[in-house]
């Protein structure tokens, strides 16, 4: 150390009364930030989270340097994670690792030139960060870097280091230049020396404090460094007093005795205000079997003390059962509005949290002793984040709130955890003090006079409890604690989780099969409802309540049949309802149904998520309902509390507008059509009997995903909602739902049904005061569904206040996408709920073709009564009837339209938004008409031209037939007609249409020769209003013939011969034929053979010159034709 410190000023850079070795040694022991360095670390000590480590270690290093705003604003580090060569630990063996910094300090960092460095920092890992090792406590690590010159310091003992009387205590003082080293204890020279390093044995048996002080000097200049060890004295056995239990117990306006549970522990200090944070013998606790007491007398009345426990010299803990706690940390962000005059965190006097106590405070006064805690079985819960929900994130502004709140009728507000927690910026989970309102929300009058006046308005307070689990900080963990996880002889902990999956691991898991667990939990539980007159809880994750084994490949949520878990659940809950026999008791548990329903027949009331079946149904997508009725899970009673959204669920909103559904102009991702689907999922949820849960804000369709600035981050807070109409129809929707649920007996029915597995969806309720009926369409278009009415006669619809008289008991009801009513046999008073005006039956009527006039009507209503105003009017044109390509129709925005060339073979649809009068929604939502059928024009039919026949014009040839297709509508072809024609000559001279020829294509018969061919085309369109067209025929063809020309047939299996002829015709491989014949060009047979020899000579001598047939016909009856010439 450099210069001359006091002890104060160790004081103040130590800030421990741990007694702990050095973690880290350097080597010099006097770095500069010219030399080279090696750190040599133990991982013994510390936390210990990397002792017996065989793996890759790793060191997360920076400095503090000049510019650095404290210890914990590190320089120049790497990212953490950062496995880099020169971040390497070697080890050493025996848990012992070196590290090397070189070239020296400045370079190895990086440190900019003229940036003083002060110290270097450490955290050492394993290469995938699994596990750490740091200070004692969880802090960082440090080497001070010398500026060079002399200096002095102790190696051993730490600063405040206790012992016992009698024991040896080894000093080691170290100097790097001094020519004369002299120890001092208590002011006496102990020992002296010209070397640069004495060590020693001190032994005292003089209770109480000492001082070391290191004095080294060279001649010219002199430092010294001190430090201070704590003798202590026997432990005292002795029998607590009276009626005082663990932690602060008052005993008058001068005295407290405290009191600490401490099984195993060898003695215990207190240190505080009281003791100028100095160990004193007069301040050691007595024992009396496991606990630690001492009684602390002429106190100042009124006053608040800070204080710490101190246990075997290296533990300091808060008192775990404070009511209020002092916080090294995160005291300092509280703003004066939220808590005032919040007493300073001594920090130049001790380290950690410390807890508080103040004789004589004033007790509240509760006006609260005619609350009853509403019916379970119409709970309207509202849980509710303080954080989130008002700006200033405090219970005394959340108490300004409750007007609103009353308004929407809930009558209970579960506020997630407000005991105190890690941080100040926390969904409150992570708890570590169970006594102790968090100071983040307020001060515990602010949580009282909340509470006091929530009851005033016969709303019940729901505490959530968190006790599956607690974080690093809880002194409970603390107090048994390996610097990884708990040790074996900790009264309230598991070593291991019992949940081998990880994702189930949240903090350190209880060991509920403690009796000292349950003797934990039950105070707790008391104190809540005791002290702040909690009117029950909502408990967290209450599937870790056992110590059974849960296998991370078959029950890796623990959600399989659990009999320890169950016992246990039912005794603890037995234990509230004897402090307060109507208390709440929420499980959030979701196991399988066997288990709930046990539980549930015990008088406990479980969560029922509910958020994935009623967010599909929003956006339009298959959902069902059903798991919300208790009935449904075989129970036995209302017990179920369902909720569509909660702290730990996406917004039905926000995936509404990211993820809904759309048909033909009805889009669920539009805000207003969203927004309205909350109304309807509102309908199928808080009207089902049994209690519901509701997460802030969704009243008002709040959008923001849950992942906004990460999942448990601070969210936007959206007040201004209220201004929104739409926005403010769904909380008055939501508030006349809350209503009718509280007050309506109907509504507490077992006799009841839900039919919701498609998207229209029905309720029916019966009951001796009234029959209910609730129908919605969760489509995204119109549909009809049977409300099932119990009988005929009037009926009432609850929105509106209109009746309906029900003749027909299965009659269906047209909805529209979105439409939901709820039909009473008994009239409410119609709720107070503003509406937008609605049109409905919207039509096109009219013809539809071109310059013909189409003519758009509908039906206007406004639920508030207001007149129609100017309503928005809009034309459209698509493709076809699915709206493909879409666009509006510039200027066409009256109720009719004449469709121009712009419409041919369009499809057009009208619009109307209602607009009214006056009113707070003064406009509605947009209503489309179906499409008209295809608009057409009267101008012209399509054409044929061109019209051709192609081929050779012979026996057994193809002709093919071609035109020219034409419309001046460009109205594309569609089955124009076809048709061919024989005539015997080509003036049409007995023409006949040739029956199925009606293709382009014909093949020639032999019936055909000697005749004349042609074709005609019908044109046909696919939509014209004239869409068929005249009949074009071909030109005729040429006289059709027998064969392709007049030559010799030499064929490998035929040869004729020869042609021209005289007298004697060859025909030669007649083997496959069968007949032979012979025909004049008129058709007549002139002779013919059947089977024929192989080779045939015919005598034609007898026939007149001219040109004949001669047709083969062969065994696969084939058929050849040739024509030849006699001569």
């Amino acid at each position: 150390m450099k210069k001359l410190y006091t002890y104060l000023t160790f004081i103040f850079l130590l800030m421990s009364f741990i007694s702990q070795a050095q973690i880290i040694t350097t080597s010099p022991a006097f770095p500069t930030e010219s030399d080279g360095v090696t750190i040599t670390y133990d991982a013994t000590l510390g936390t210990g989270g990397l002792k017996d480590f065989t793996g890759d270690v790793y060191a997360h290093t920076g400095v503090i340097t000049d510019k650095s705003t404290n210890d914990t604003d590190w320089k120049y580090a790497p990212t953490w994670g950062d496995n880099s060569a020169k971040y390497k630990l070697t080890s050493l063996g025996n848990n012992k690792w070196e590290l090397k910094i070189l070239p020296n300090i400045r370079e190895y960092y990086g440190v900019a030139a003229g940036e003083k460095i002060l110290k270097m920092a450490f955290v050492f890992r394993s290469s995938d960060s699994s596990k750490e090792g740091k200070g004692d406590g969880g802090t960082d690590i440090f080497a001070d870097v010398s500026e060079g010159g002399i200096n002095v310091s102790f190696s051993v003992p730490a600063n405040n280091k206790v012992i016992q009387k009698n024991e040896d205590l080894q000093v080691t003082i170290q100097s790097n230049a001094s020519t004369n080293l002299i120890l001092f204890l208590d002011g006496v020279e102990n020992e002296t020396t010209t070397e640069t390093e004495i060590s020693k044995i001190i032994n005292t048996d003089v209770a109480g404090n000492h001082e070391l002080v290191a004095v080294a000097s060279d001649g010219s200049e002199e430092v010294r460094d001190t430090v201070n060890f704590f003798v202590r004295d026997d432990v005292v056995n002795e029998t607590m007093p009276a009626n005082v239990t663990a932690g602060i117990n008052y005993i008058d306006d001068t005295s407290v005795t405290l009191v600490l549970y401490a099984p195993n522990k060898e003695y215990v200090y207190v240190i505080g205000d009281f003791s100028d944070w100095k160990l004193d013998n007069m301040y050691q606790m007595k024992k009396d079997g496991d606990n630690f007491w001492v009684t602390i007398n002429n106190l100042q009345v009124g006053k608040e003390y800070i204080f710490q426990y101190l246990i075997d010299g290296d533990i300091k803990i808060a008192d775990p059962y404070a009511d209020k706690i002092s916080d090294p940390w995160n005291d300092q962000y509280i703003s004066n509005t939220t808590y005032p005059n919040l007493i300073t965190y001594p920090s130049d006097k001790t380290s950690e949290i410390a807890s508080v106590f103040q004789t004589a405070q004033t007790s509240y006064s509760w006006t609260d002793s005619g609350f009853t805690i509403p019916d379970k079985k119409d709970l309207v819960v509202y849980e509710l984040h303080v954080r989130d929900f008002v700006a200033t994130g405090n219970i005394k502004t959340i108490k300004d709130t409750l007007d609103y709140l009353e308004r929407l009728g809930i009558n209970a507000i579960e506020l997630m955890p407000f005991n105190e927690f890690e941080g100040n910026d926390s969904w409150g989970y992570n708890p570590s003090f169970y006594f102790a309102p968090d100071k983040a929300y307020g001060t515990k009058e602010d949580y009282k006079a909340f509470i006091n006046e929530c009851h005033k308005r016969g709303i019940a307070v729901l505490m959530d409890m968190v006790l599956n689990h607690s974080f690093g900080q809880s002194p409970f963990l603390r107090m048994y604690f390996d610097g990884t996880k708990p040790t074996a002889d900790s009264p309230w902990y598991n070593v291991e989780n019992n949940f081998e999956n990880p994702d189930a691991h949240w903090g350190y898991d209880f060991n509920h099969t403690s009796q000292a667990t349950k003797d934990l939990v039950d105070r707790i539980n008391s104190y809540w409802m005791t002290e702040y007159h909690i009117d029950g809880f909502r408990f967290d994750f209450t599937k870790g309540f056992s110590n059974t084994p849960h296998s991370n490949s078959t029950d890796p949520w623990g959600s399989q049949y659990d009999q320890q878990r169950i016992d246990i659940l039912k005794r603890m809950a037995t234990e509230i309802w004897n402090v307060k026999s109507d208390a709440v008791v929420i499980f959030e548990h979701l196991s399988e149904n066997s288990e709930e329903k046990e539980l549930a027949a015990h008088g406990i009331m479980l969560w029922g998520n509910a958020n994935h079946d009623y967010s599909e149904a929003t956006k339009g997508n298959s959902s069902n309902f059903s798991w919300t009725s208790w009935k449904n899970r075989g129970w036995d009673g209302p017990k179920v509390v369902s909720y569509m959204e909660s702290h730990d669920e996406e917004r039905l909103m926000y995936r509404n507008l990211s993820e809904g559904s759309s048909l033909d102009g009805y889009n669920v991702r539009n805000l207003k059509t969203a927004l309205s689907r909350i109304e309807t999922a509102a309908a199928f949820f808080l009207t089902i009997p049994g209690p519901k849960m509701i997460w802030q804000f969704g009243e008002l369709g709040y959008d923001i995903s849950i992942d906004e600035n990460g999942r448990t981050g601070k969210k936007p807070i959206h007040w201004e909602y209220q201004d929104d109409p739409n926005r403010k129809r769904v909380f008055q929707v939501f508030a006349a739902l809350a209503k009718i649920k509280k007050e309506e007996v109907a509504f507490e029915s077992d006799d009841f049904s839900l039919n919701t597995s498609q998207a229209l969806k029905q309720i029916e309720i019966n009951h001796a005061d009234m029959d209910v009926r609730i129908i919605g369409n969760f489509d995204v278009k119109t549909g009809s569904i049977s409300p099932k009415f119990s009988q005929t006669g009037t009926w009432y619809d609850y929105f509106s206040g209109t009746e309906i008289n029900v003749t027909d008991v299965d009659t269906s009801i047209q909805l529209a996408p979105g439409e939901y009513h709820i039909y009473t046999t008994k009239q409410l008073t119609t709720p107070n709920v503003i509406s937008a005006p609605q049109a409905s039956d919207v039509l096109i009527t009219g013809t539809a073709k071109e310059n013909e006039t189409l003519t758009a009507s509908y039906s206007y209503s406004d639920a508030n009564g207001d007149l129609e105003g100017t309503s928005v009017y809009r034309w459209y044109r698509a493709d076809d009837v699915n709206g493909t390509n879409e666009i509006g129709i510039t200027g066409a925005t009256g109720i009719s339209y004449n469709p121009g060339a712009d419409d041919r073979h369009k499809f057009i649809r009208f619009s109307v938004t209602p607009v009214a009068q006056t009113g707070e929604l003064l406009q509605g939502d947009i209503v489309y008409s179906t499409y008209s059928d295809k608009i057409v024009s009267l101008v012209n039919p399509p054409v044929a031209s061109n019209v051709a026949i192609n081929g050779e014009f012979v026996q057994d040839a193809v002709i093919t037939a071609s035109y020219e297709y034409s419309d001046s509508e460009e109205d594309p072809e569609s089955n124009s007609i076809f048709q061919w024609y024989l005539a015997d000559d080509q003036s049409g001279t007995n023409e006949v249409a040739i029956t199925g020829a009606n293709t382009l294509e014909y093949t020639i018969t032999r019936q055909d020769v000697g005749r004349y061919l042609r074709f005609s085309v019908t044109p046909v369109a696919i939509s014209d209003e004239l869409p068929t067209g005249s009949k074009v025929y071909s030109a005729y063809s040429e006289q059709i013939d027998y064969s392709t020309g007049i030559e010799d047939v030499v064929d490998e299996e035929l040869n004729i011969y020869p042609n021209p002829v005289q007298n004697m015709l060859h025909l030669d491989n007649l083997n496959q034929v069968k007949r032979v014949s012979l025909y004049s060009l008129t058709g007549k047979t002139i002779l013919y053979k059947n089977n024929p020899n192989s080779n045939e000579i015919l005598d034609l001598s007898h026939l007149n010159q001219g040109i004949y047939i001669i047709v083969f016909d062969f065994q696969d009856n084939s058929r050849l034709s040739r024509k030849f010439i006699k001569e």
